[in-house]
């Protein structure tokens, strides 16, 4: 598989401060990023598993945000496939920034991580 082109995927939304945080660090390193807003649209179901399996679903659940409150999630006792389905169809319900580079997925901002991820992608590949 060529991995020419490989960009930072960022799933976020515009008015997160963690989101924000996370696309200055690419934008100060001249790092092209696909950028997602989940209040536009959200993460695929095969997306969201590749965060689930690295971190565990409840990672990816934001049990401090707004949305998750409005929806009165606090007592939910679901198993991990009803939460996918729920973060799927509830994106603003999931975590920020969700971060993706080349085989690493992170959940929130994680700089020395990044750093790493991006030394690990072929010489020329997350510049454009």
């Amino acid at each position: 598989m060529s991995t020419a082109g490989v960009r930072p995927q960022l799933f976020g939304t515009k008015k997160s401060a963690d989101t924000r945080k996370a696309q200055r660090f690419f934008a100060e390193r001249r790092v092209p990023v696909h950028f997602v807003d989940l209040a536009e649209k959200g993460a695929s179901p095969g997306e969201l598993r590749r965060f689930a399996q690295k971190h565990g679903v409840q990672a990816l659940i934001d049990r401090e945000g707004k949305r998750f409150a409005e929806l009165g999630l606090r007592t939910a006792m679901y198993g991990d496939e009803r939460w996918l389905t729920l973060l799927v169809d509830e994106p603003l319900l999931l975590r920020q920034p969700l971060v993706r580079i080349g085989a690493y997925v992170g959940i929130g901002v994680d700089e020395p991580a990044w750093k790493t991820a991006l030394q690990a992608l072929p010489k020329g590949t997350a510049t454009g």
